[in-house]
Protein backbone atom coordinates (compact mmCIF):
# COMPACT_ATOMS: atom_id res chain seq x y z
CA UNK A 1 0.00 0.00 0.00
CA UNK A 2 1.33 3.41 -0.97
CA UNK A 3 1.23 5.88 1.91
CA UNK A 4 0.71 9.55 1.06
CA UNK A 5 2.60 12.02 3.25
CA UNK A 6 1.42 15.55 3.95
CA UNK A 7 3.29 18.53 5.35
CA UNK A 8 3.83 17.12 8.87
CA UNK A 9 3.90 13.40 8.14
CA UNK A 10 1.28 10.79 7.43
CA UNK A 11 -2.30 10.25 8.48
CA UNK A 12 -5.07 7.85 7.53
CA UNK A 13 -8.26 6.12 8.64
CA UNK A 14 -7.72 3.71 11.53
CA UNK A 15 -7.78 0.01 10.51
CA UNK A 16 -7.88 0.96 6.83
CA UNK A 17 -4.61 2.72 6.02
CA UNK A 18 -3.50 3.48 9.58
CA UNK A 19 -2.53 0.02 10.88
CA UNK A 20 0.23 -1.29 13.14
CA UNK A 21 1.98 -2.72 10.08
CA UNK A 22 2.04 0.66 8.34
CA UNK A 23 3.10 2.45 11.52
CA UNK A 24 6.02 0.02 11.58
CA UNK A 25 6.91 0.86 7.97
CA UNK A 26 6.91 4.58 8.68
CA UNK A 27 8.83 4.22 11.95
CA UNK A 28 11.54 2.09 10.30
CA UNK A 29 11.92 4.66 7.53
CA UNK A 30 11.96 7.49 10.06
CA UNK A 31 14.64 5.71 12.10
CA UNK A 32 16.83 5.23 9.03
CA UNK A 33 16.55 8.92 8.14
CA UNK A 34 17.50 9.99 11.68
CA UNK A 35 20.36 7.48 12.02
CA UNK A 36 21.79 8.29 8.60
CA UNK A 37 21.93 11.94 9.64
CA UNK A 38 23.86 11.02 12.81
CA UNK A 39 20.88 11.02 15.18
CA UNK A 40 20.92 8.80 18.27
CA UNK A 41 17.63 9.34 20.12
CA UNK A 42 13.96 10.20 19.68
CA UNK A 43 10.82 10.91 21.70
CA UNK A 44 7.34 9.48 21.02
CA UNK A 45 3.97 10.71 22.31
CA UNK A 46 0.26 10.42 21.57
CA UNK A 47 -3.03 12.26 22.10
CA UNK A 48 -6.45 10.87 23.08
CA UNK A 49 -7.30 9.16 19.78
CA UNK A 50 -8.24 5.50 19.53
CA UNK A 51 -5.28 3.17 20.28
CA UNK A 52 -2.97 6.17 20.63
CA UNK A 53 -0.95 4.61 23.43
CA UNK A 54 -0.60 1.30 21.62
CA UNK A 55 0.45 2.95 18.36
CA UNK A 56 2.96 5.13 20.22
CA UNK A 57 4.46 2.10 21.98
CA UNK A 58 4.65 0.21 18.69
CA UNK A 59 6.38 3.13 16.96
CA UNK A 60 8.79 3.47 19.87
CA UNK A 61 9.71 -0.21 19.82
CA UNK A 62 10.32 -0.04 16.06
CA UNK A 63 12.58 3.01 16.42
CA UNK A 64 14.43 1.26 19.25
CA UNK A 65 14.92 -1.95 17.25
CA UNK A 66 16.38 0.12 14.42
CA UNK A 67 19.07 1.51 16.74
CA UNK A 68 17.70 4.65 18.41
CA UNK A 69 17.42 5.34 22.14
CA UNK A 70 13.72 6.05 22.55
CA UNK A 71 11.66 7.81 25.22
CA UNK A 72 7.89 7.22 25.15
CA UNK A 73 5.95 9.90 27.03
CA UNK A 74 3.34 8.68 29.51
CA UNK A 75 -0.34 9.40 28.92
CA UNK A 76 -2.02 11.72 26.45
CA UNK A 77 0.40 14.55 25.67
CA UNK A 78 -0.08 17.84 23.78
CA UNK A 79 1.98 18.14 20.60
CA UNK A 80 3.84 21.26 21.84
CA UNK A 81 4.87 19.36 24.99
CA UNK A 82 6.33 16.60 22.78
CA UNK A 83 8.17 19.23 20.74
CA UNK A 84 9.48 20.82 23.94
CA UNK A 85 10.73 17.43 25.17
CA UNK A 86 12.57 16.81 21.88
CA UNK A 87 14.37 20.15 21.97
CA UNK A 88 15.05 20.30 25.70
CA UNK A 89 16.44 16.76 25.71
CA UNK A 90 18.68 17.26 22.69
CA UNK A 91 17.01 14.47 20.72
CA UNK A 92 17.31 13.94 16.97
CA UNK A 93 13.57 13.99 16.40
CA UNK A 94 10.10 13.22 17.64
CA UNK A 95 6.96 11.32 16.75
CA UNK A 96 3.48 12.50 17.65
CA UNK A 97 0.72 9.95 17.14
CA UNK A 98 -2.18 12.26 16.29
CA UNK A 99 -4.43 13.33 13.46
CA UNK A 100 -4.70 16.81 15.01
CA UNK A 101 -8.11 18.34 14.24
CA UNK A 102 -9.35 15.59 11.88
CA UNK A 103 -12.40 13.40 12.66
CA UNK A 104 -12.07 10.65 15.26
CA UNK A 105 -11.69 7.82 12.75
CA UNK A 106 -8.31 9.22 11.69
CA UNK A 107 -4.88 8.70 13.22
CA UNK A 108 -1.54 10.12 12.19
CA UNK A 109 2.24 10.00 12.54
CA UNK A 110 3.57 13.56 12.86
CA UNK A 111 7.31 14.09 12.39
CA UNK A 112 9.13 16.61 14.59
CA UNK A 113 12.63 17.98 14.05
CA UNK A 114 15.44 18.19 16.62
CA UNK A 115 14.66 21.90 17.08
CA UNK A 116 11.21 21.11 18.48
CA UNK A 117 8.95 21.94 15.57
CA UNK A 118 7.37 20.66 12.38
CA UNK A 119 9.68 18.51 10.28
CA UNK A 120 11.22 20.19 7.28
CA UNK A 121 9.91 19.16 3.86
CA UNK A 122 13.34 17.59 3.27
CA UNK A 123 12.99 15.25 6.27
CA UNK A 124 9.43 14.30 5.30
CA UNK A 125 10.64 13.48 1.77
CA UNK A 126 13.54 11.40 3.16
CA UNK A 127 11.22 9.31 5.31
CA UNK A 128 8.78 8.80 2.45
CA UNK A 129 11.62 7.74 0.12
CA UNK A 130 12.86 5.14 2.63
CA UNK A 131 9.47 3.49 3.25
CA UNK A 132 10.30 0.23 1.50
CA UNK A 133 14.06 0.58 1.17
CA UNK A 134 16.72 -1.60 2.81
CA UNK A 135 17.62 -0.98 6.45
CA UNK A 136 21.21 -0.75 7.72
CA UNK A 137 21.59 -3.35 10.51
CA UNK A 138 22.43 -1.73 13.87
CA UNK A 139 22.35 -2.78 17.49
CA UNK A 140 19.05 -2.01 19.23
CA UNK A 141 18.84 1.13 21.31
CA UNK A 142 17.24 1.65 24.69
CA UNK A 143 13.57 2.21 25.51
CA UNK A 144 12.18 4.06 28.51
CA UNK A 145 9.14 6.05 29.61
CA UNK A 146 9.00 9.59 30.96
CA UNK A 147 6.51 12.25 32.06
CA UNK A 148 7.19 15.71 30.63
CA UNK A 149 4.21 17.59 32.09
CA UNK A 150 5.89 19.22 35.09
CA UNK A 151 8.94 20.33 33.08
CA UNK A 152 6.81 21.65 30.20
CA UNK A 153 4.43 23.58 32.47
CA UNK A 154 7.46 25.08 34.18
CA UNK A 155 8.68 26.28 30.78
CA UNK A 156 5.29 27.93 30.16
CA UNK A 157 5.45 29.63 33.55
CA UNK A 158 8.71 31.30 32.52
CA UNK A 159 6.96 32.77 29.47
CA UNK A 160 3.79 34.00 31.17
CA UNK A 161 3.34 36.75 33.78
CA UNK A 162 1.75 34.46 36.33
CA UNK A 163 1.78 37.13 39.03
CA UNK A 164 -0.29 39.52 36.90
CA UNK A 165 -2.88 36.79 36.29
CA UNK A 166 -2.89 35.90 39.99
CA UNK A 167 -3.40 39.55 41.01
CA UNK A 168 -6.27 40.02 38.54
CA UNK A 169 -8.05 37.00 39.99
CA UNK A 170 -9.94 36.33 36.76
CA UNK A 171 -11.11 32.70 36.51
CA UNK A 172 -9.49 30.48 33.90
CA UNK A 173 -11.83 28.61 31.56
CA UNK A 174 -10.40 25.88 29.35
CA UNK A 175 -12.18 23.70 26.79
CA UNK A 176 -9.90 20.78 25.87
CA UNK A 177 -12.38 19.39 23.30
CA UNK A 178 -11.73 15.92 24.87
CA UNK A 179 -8.18 16.16 23.56
CA UNK A 180 -4.63 15.93 24.84
CA UNK A 181 -4.63 19.15 26.89
CA UNK A 182 -7.33 17.90 29.27
CA UNK A 183 -6.05 18.54 32.81
CA UNK A 184 -2.91 20.39 31.73
CA UNK A 185 -4.23 23.98 32.01
CA UNK A 186 -5.97 22.96 35.24
CA UNK A 187 -2.63 21.75 36.64
CA UNK A 188 -0.94 24.98 35.54
CA UNK A 189 -3.68 27.10 37.14
CA UNK A 190 -3.46 25.18 40.39
CA UNK A 191 0.34 25.30 40.63
CA UNK A 192 1.16 28.74 39.22
CA UNK A 193 -1.93 30.95 39.24
CA UNK A 194 -4.12 30.19 42.22
CA UNK A 195 -7.29 31.51 40.57
CA UNK A 196 -10.59 29.66 40.03
CA UNK A 197 -10.55 27.13 37.21
CA UNK A 198 -13.43 25.80 35.09
CA UNK A 199 -12.78 22.85 32.80
CA UNK A 200 -14.93 22.02 29.78
CA UNK A 201 -14.79 18.75 27.84
CA UNK A 202 -11.68 17.72 29.75
CA UNK A 203 -12.29 13.95 29.79
CA UNK A 204 -10.47 12.05 27.02
CA UNK A 205 -12.75 10.78 24.25
CA UNK A 206 -11.48 9.19 21.01
CA UNK A 207 -14.62 10.46 19.25
CA UNK A 208 -14.33 13.97 20.73
CA UNK A 209 -17.96 14.17 21.75
CA UNK A 210 -19.14 13.71 18.17
CA UNK A 211 -17.48 16.78 16.62
CA UNK A 212 -14.14 17.32 14.93
CA UNK A 213 -11.67 18.58 17.57
CA UNK A 214 -11.05 21.85 15.76
CA UNK A 215 -11.80 25.12 17.62
CA UNK A 216 -14.11 26.71 15.07
CA UNK A 217 -17.69 27.95 15.50
CA UNK A 218 -19.59 24.83 14.44
CA UNK A 219 -17.69 22.66 16.94
CA UNK A 220 -18.06 24.97 19.93
CA UNK A 221 -21.80 24.97 20.64
CA UNK A 222 -21.25 23.34 24.05
CA UNK A 223 -18.61 25.93 24.94
CA UNK A 224 -20.82 28.81 23.82
CA UNK A 225 -23.66 27.46 25.94
CA UNK A 226 -21.38 27.11 28.98
CA UNK A 227 -20.13 30.70 28.60
CA UNK A 228 -23.55 32.21 27.96
CA UNK A 229 -24.15 33.19 31.60
CA UNK A 230 -20.59 34.32 32.24
CA UNK A 231 -20.03 38.08 32.28
CA UNK A 232 -17.12 40.49 32.28
CA UNK A 233 -13.75 40.01 30.55
CA UNK A 234 -13.56 36.25 31.19
CA UNK A 235 -13.20 33.94 28.18
CA UNK A 236 -12.71 30.25 27.48
CA UNK A 237 -9.47 29.25 25.80
CA UNK A 238 -10.06 26.27 23.49
CA UNK A 239 -7.41 23.82 22.34
CA UNK A 240 -7.78 21.32 19.50
CA UNK A 241 -7.26 17.54 19.66
CA UNK A 242 -3.49 17.67 20.05
CA UNK A 243 -3.48 21.17 21.59
CA UNK A 244 -1.29 23.00 19.10
CA UNK A 245 -4.13 25.27 17.92
CA UNK A 246 -6.00 27.92 19.90
CA UNK A 247 -9.57 29.20 19.78
CA UNK A 248 -11.61 31.36 22.17
CA UNK A 249 -15.19 31.87 23.30
CA UNK A 250 -16.01 35.12 25.11
CA UNK A 251 -18.34 35.71 28.02
CA UNK A 252 -21.90 35.66 26.75
CA UNK A 253 -21.01 32.80 24.39
CA UNK A 254 -19.51 34.78 21.50
CA UNK A 255 -16.85 33.25 19.27
CA UNK A 256 -13.52 35.08 18.93
CA UNK A 257 -11.74 34.00 15.75
CA UNK A 258 -8.11 33.11 15.06
CA UNK A 259 -7.33 36.37 13.22
CA UNK A 260 -8.52 38.34 16.25
CA UNK A 261 -6.47 36.15 18.60
CA UNK A 262 -3.35 36.68 16.45
CA UNK A 263 -3.90 40.46 16.51
CA UNK A 264 -4.41 40.62 20.28
CA UNK A 265 -1.30 38.53 20.95
CA UNK A 266 0.79 40.61 18.55
CA UNK A 267 -0.39 43.87 20.11
CA UNK A 268 0.15 42.54 23.64
CA UNK A 269 3.71 41.38 22.95
CA UNK A 270 4.67 44.51 21.01
CA UNK A 271 3.19 46.75 23.73
CA UNK A 272 5.56 45.05 26.19
CA UNK A 273 8.46 46.29 24.07
CA UNK A 274 9.23 42.94 22.46
CA UNK A 275 10.59 43.14 18.94
CA UNK A 276 11.02 40.90 15.93
CA UNK A 277 9.56 39.96 12.58
CA UNK A 278 5.84 39.18 12.31
CA UNK A 279 5.28 36.13 10.12
CA UNK A 280 1.80 35.54 8.74
CA UNK A 281 0.47 33.02 6.29
CA UNK A 282 -1.21 34.44 3.21
CA UNK A 283 -4.74 33.66 4.46
CA UNK A 284 -4.51 35.78 7.63
CA UNK A 285 -6.24 39.12 8.15
CA UNK A 286 -4.92 42.36 6.70
CA UNK A 287 -5.15 43.84 10.18
CA UNK A 288 -1.99 41.92 11.11
CA UNK A 289 0.13 43.81 8.59
CA UNK A 290 -1.33 47.17 9.60
CA UNK A 291 -0.80 46.46 13.28
CA UNK A 292 2.79 45.31 12.73
CA UNK A 293 3.50 48.48 10.75
CA UNK A 294 1.98 50.55 13.57
CA UNK A 295 4.51 48.99 15.95
CA UNK A 296 7.36 49.42 13.47
CA UNK A 297 7.78 45.70 12.91
CA UNK A 298 8.71 43.94 9.69
CA UNK A 299 6.18 41.54 8.17
CA UNK A 300 6.84 38.33 6.27
CA UNK A 301 4.01 36.63 4.32
CA UNK A 302 4.26 32.89 3.60
CA UNK A 303 2.21 30.15 1.93
CA UNK A 304 -0.31 28.29 4.10
CA UNK A 305 1.34 25.80 6.47
CA UNK A 306 3.12 26.25 9.77
CA UNK A 307 6.29 24.66 8.38
CA UNK A 308 7.03 27.98 6.65
CA UNK A 309 6.69 29.82 9.97
CA UNK A 310 8.95 27.24 11.62
CA UNK A 311 11.57 27.91 8.93
CA UNK A 312 11.37 31.63 9.70
CA UNK A 313 11.84 30.99 13.44
CA UNK A 314 14.86 28.77 12.75
CA UNK A 315 16.36 31.34 10.39
CA UNK A 316 15.89 33.98 13.09
CA UNK A 317 17.67 31.82 15.66
CA UNK A 318 20.68 31.61 13.34
CA UNK A 319 20.49 35.29 12.33
CA UNK A 320 19.47 37.50 15.30
CA UNK A 321 18.70 40.45 13.04
CA UNK A 322 15.83 38.33 11.65
CA UNK A 323 14.47 37.09 14.98
CA UNK A 324 10.75 36.32 14.82
CA UNK A 325 8.42 37.85 17.42
CA UNK A 326 5.28 35.94 16.47
CA UNK A 327 4.10 33.79 13.59
CA UNK A 328 0.53 32.72 12.90
CA UNK A 329 -1.84 31.04 10.50
CA UNK A 330 -5.55 31.32 9.81
CA UNK A 331 -6.30 27.92 11.37
CA UNK A 332 -5.29 29.01 14.89
CA UNK A 333 -1.67 27.85 14.92
CA UNK A 334 0.52 30.53 16.52
CA UNK A 335 4.13 30.46 17.71
CA UNK A 336 5.86 33.11 19.83
CA UNK A 337 9.38 34.24 20.60
CA UNK A 338 11.37 32.47 23.31
CA UNK A 339 9.62 29.12 23.04
CA UNK A 340 9.93 26.15 20.67
CA UNK A 341 9.37 27.07 16.98
CA UNK A 342 5.99 25.39 17.16
CA UNK A 343 2.29 26.11 17.46
CA UNK A 344 1.29 25.97 21.13
CA UNK A 345 -2.37 26.31 22.04
CA UNK A 346 -1.70 26.14 25.78
CA UNK A 347 0.87 28.93 25.81
CA UNK A 348 -1.27 31.11 23.56
CA UNK A 349 -4.30 30.62 25.79
CA UNK A 350 -2.29 31.64 28.83
CA UNK A 351 -0.88 34.69 27.03
CA UNK A 352 -4.45 35.74 26.20
CA UNK A 353 -5.26 35.39 29.91
CA UNK A 354 -2.20 37.56 30.62
CA UNK A 355 -3.39 40.19 28.14
CA UNK A 356 -6.78 40.40 29.83
CA UNK A 357 -5.16 40.58 33.27
CA UNK A 358 -2.74 43.31 32.15
CA UNK A 359 -5.39 45.54 30.58
CA UNK A 360 -8.53 44.68 32.50
CA UNK A 361 -10.26 44.54 29.12
CA UNK A 362 -12.00 41.63 27.44
CA UNK A 363 -10.49 40.24 24.25
CA UNK A 364 -13.26 41.85 22.19
CA UNK A 365 -12.59 45.25 23.78
CA UNK A 366 -8.87 44.89 23.07
CA UNK A 367 -9.58 43.98 19.46
CA UNK A 368 -11.91 46.95 19.05
CA UNK A 369 -9.10 49.20 20.24
CA UNK A 370 -6.78 47.61 17.66
CA UNK A 371 -9.34 48.23 14.88
CA UNK A 372 -9.54 51.88 15.88
CA UNK A 373 -5.77 52.14 16.20
CA UNK A 374 -5.09 50.99 12.63
CA UNK A 375 -8.39 52.17 11.05
CA UNK A 376 -9.50 48.73 9.88
CA UNK A 377 -12.76 46.81 10.31
CA UNK A 378 -12.48 43.04 10.40
CA UNK A 379 -15.28 40.72 9.26
CA UNK A 380 -14.35 37.26 8.03
CA UNK A 381 -15.63 33.86 6.95
CA UNK A 382 -14.31 30.77 5.20
CA UNK A 383 -16.11 28.10 3.19
CA UNK A 384 -14.70 24.71 2.18
CA UNK A 385 -16.41 23.55 -1.01
CA UNK A 386 -16.48 19.76 -1.17
CA UNK A 387 -17.01 19.17 -4.88
CA UNK A 388 -18.60 16.06 -6.45
CA UNK A 389 -15.62 15.55 -8.80
CA UNK A 390 -12.13 16.98 -9.43
CA UNK A 391 -11.76 20.42 -10.91
CA UNK A 392 -9.22 21.95 -13.27
CA UNK A 393 -7.23 23.76 -10.59
CA UNK A 394 -5.00 25.71 -12.98
CA UNK A 395 -7.94 27.02 -14.99
CA UNK A 396 -9.76 28.10 -11.82
CA UNK A 397 -6.69 29.92 -10.48
CA UNK A 398 -6.13 31.70 -13.80
CA UNK A 399 -9.77 32.74 -13.90
CA UNK A 400 -9.75 34.17 -10.37
CA UNK A 401 -6.39 35.89 -10.89
CA UNK A 402 -7.86 37.77 -13.84
CA UNK A 403 -10.65 39.43 -11.84
CA UNK A 404 -10.39 43.20 -11.69
CA UNK A 405 -12.95 43.67 -8.95
CA UNK A 406 -14.54 41.67 -6.14
CA UNK A 407 -17.80 42.59 -4.45
CA UNK A 408 -17.60 45.99 -6.10
CA UNK A 409 -14.12 46.64 -4.73
CA UNK A 410 -11.26 47.28 -7.15
CA UNK A 411 -8.53 44.64 -6.83
CA UNK A 412 -5.31 46.35 -5.75
CA UNK A 413 -2.99 43.34 -5.61
CA UNK A 414 -2.99 39.72 -6.78
CA UNK A 415 -0.98 37.39 -4.52
CA UNK A 416 -0.14 33.90 -5.79
CA UNK A 417 1.96 32.55 -2.92
CA UNK A 418 -0.63 29.85 -2.31
CA UNK A 419 -3.77 29.76 -4.42
CA UNK A 420 -4.92 33.22 -5.53
CA UNK A 421 -5.54 36.09 -3.13
CA UNK A 422 -7.22 39.27 -4.39
CA UNK A 423 -6.49 42.19 -2.09
CA UNK A 424 -8.76 45.24 -2.06
CA UNK A 425 -9.16 48.25 0.24
CA UNK A 426 -10.38 46.81 3.55
CA UNK A 427 -10.12 43.13 2.80
CA UNK A 428 -9.41 40.26 0.45
CA UNK A 429 -10.90 37.25 -1.28
CA UNK A 430 -8.84 34.08 -1.65
CA UNK A 431 -9.28 30.75 -3.45
CA UNK A 432 -7.15 27.66 -2.71
CA UNK A 433 -7.69 24.26 -4.30
CA UNK A 434 -6.55 21.08 -2.56
CA UNK A 435 -3.95 19.07 -4.44
CA UNK A 436 -5.16 15.75 -3.03
CA UNK A 437 -8.98 15.91 -2.96
CA UNK A 438 -11.83 17.75 -4.73
CA UNK A 439 -11.99 20.56 -2.17
CA UNK A 440 -11.72 24.29 -2.88
CA UNK A 441 -11.30 26.64 0.07
CA UNK A 442 -12.69 30.17 -0.08
CA UNK A 443 -11.53 32.87 2.35
CA UNK A 444 -13.00 36.37 2.56
CA UNK A 445 -12.34 39.41 4.72
CA UNK A 446 -14.38 42.57 4.15
CA UNK A 447 -15.61 45.68 5.99
CA UNK A 448 -19.00 44.09 6.84
CA UNK A 449 -20.58 40.66 7.28
CA UNK A 450 -22.93 41.32 4.37
CA UNK A 451 -20.00 42.02 2.05
CA UNK A 452 -18.20 38.90 3.27
CA UNK A 453 -21.17 36.71 2.38
CA UNK A 454 -21.69 38.45 -0.95
CA UNK A 455 -18.07 37.90 -1.99
CA UNK A 456 -18.16 34.29 -0.80
CA UNK A 457 -21.19 33.71 -3.04
CA UNK A 458 -19.39 35.38 -5.94
CA UNK A 459 -16.34 33.14 -5.52
CA UNK A 460 -18.50 30.05 -5.00
CA UNK A 461 -20.38 30.64 -8.25
CA UNK A 462 -17.16 31.24 -10.16
CA UNK A 463 -15.63 28.05 -8.76
CA UNK A 464 -18.65 25.91 -9.64
CA UNK A 465 -18.45 27.07 -13.27
CA UNK A 466 -15.24 25.05 -13.54
CA UNK A 467 -16.83 21.72 -12.63
CA UNK A 468 -16.52 19.38 -15.64
CA UNK A 469 -19.73 18.28 -17.35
Amino acid sequence: MKLSFGTDGWRGVIADEFTFANVGRVARAHAQALLDAGGRSAVVAHDTRFLGGAFARSAGETLQAAGLDVTVLKGATPTPALSYAVRAGGHAGGVMITASHNPGQYQGYKLKGSYGGSATPALVAEVEARLDGPATPRAAGGLNEADVRSEYLGALARLVDTEAIRRAGLPVYHDAMHGAAGGWIEAFTREYLGVPFHGLRAAPDPLFGGVNPEPITQNLKATMQAMRDVSGPAFAMVTDGDADRIGAVLSGGRFFNSHQIFAVLLHHLASQGKRGIVVRTVSTSGIIERLAQHHGLRVMQTPVGFKYITEAFLHGEAHPEDTVLIGGEESGGIGVQGHVPERDGLLNGLLLQEAVAATGLGLDEQFAQIEALVDFRHHYDRVDLHLPRPIDRAALMDDVAGLGSLGGHAVQEVVTLDGVKLVFAGGYGMVRASGTEPVVRLYVEAPSDAEVQGILNELRERTLRHLPG
